[in-house]
């Protein structure tokens, strides 16, 4: 499978959207207001939150708190908002800035509230994950964990040769095969990937929650066999998805609610 004409096809979109910049700051909060719902409710479904599409808006748009829920699920979508407000402001800064902090500092947003022992920490010990033909995979060990992520950023600084969706597909796959954290590796790792698209110019891809197995499934092909393709694919599938919403919105002056 060639990914390049994907590539060429959702830059020619993105260069659409380009002709529509620099947006109004009542377009940009009309985005913002769509996607922030969005990412969040299938970031955190992907993740067990029970939370519909709709009570995701409540909370987030209204600021109205769903009964029948746990606190943990509620903590979980406001967190993740706040996280999102925060990748926003560091996608406007180079790379080469990005830190060891910043990414402590997304994941504390994450477990703010729910778990204050781990939250904005490296993990202690180690984990592993039984995979789907009963064998069992062991992440970095925690005590090379800071070193593995001193690598990660120097990777992160030197590949700008690139294509920005290919820079976001690894960013996501290196820190979720490093599994820095007790929880909250994976919504990590998708508002990283996020912030690398925003930081280039792109719209947030949004891994959809009815995509869950074809993700999970993504992961574990690259990360056993080496195989980037499948997950690079499904990037550029939602990439382009969320710039036919971007370019629609635009085209037509929808205002979402």
């Amino acid at each position: 499978m060639d990914l390049q004409p994907r590539l060429v096809e959702v830059d020619s979109l993105k260069s659409e959207l380009d002709l529509f910049r620099p947006l109004s700051a009542k377009q940009v909060e009309n985005l913002k207001r769509l996607f922030d719902v969005d990412f969040t409710y299938n970031s955190t479904a992907i993740e067990g939150n029970t939370y519909t599409l709709q009570e995701t808006r409540i909370v987030l748009l209204d600021g109205i708190t769903v009964g029948g829920k746990s606190t943990r699920e509620h903590l979980e979508i406001v967190n993740h908002k706040e996280a999102i407000d925060y990748i926003e402001r560091l996608s406007k800064k180079e790379l080469i800035n990005f830190t060891r902090t910043d990414i402590l500092n997304i994941h504390n947003l994450i477990l703010k509230g729910i778990d204050s022992e781990n939250a904005g920490a490296f993990r202690q010990v180690p984990v592993y994950l039984r995979l789907k033909d009963g064998t069992i995979h062991k992440f970095c060990d925690p005590l090379k964990i800071v070193d593995e992520m001193d690598q990660y950023f120097n990777w992160l600084f030197s590949k700008k040769e690139m294509h920005p969706i290919e820079i976001a597909a690894e960013a996501h796959m290196r820190l979720v095969s490093i599994h820095p954290f007790i929880d909250g590796n994976g919504r990590t790792a998708r508002l990283i990937m996020n912030l690398v698209l925003i930081h280039y110019g792109y719209p947030p891809a949004i891994i959809k929650v009815s995509h869950r197995s074809q993700y999970l499934d993504a992961i574990e092909r690259w990360q056993q066999n080496d195989d980037d393709l499948p997950f690079k694919g499904l990037l550029i599938d939602s990439v382009r998805e969320s710039l036919d919403v971007y370019l629609d919105t635009l085209r037509n002056n929808i205002i979402w609610k």
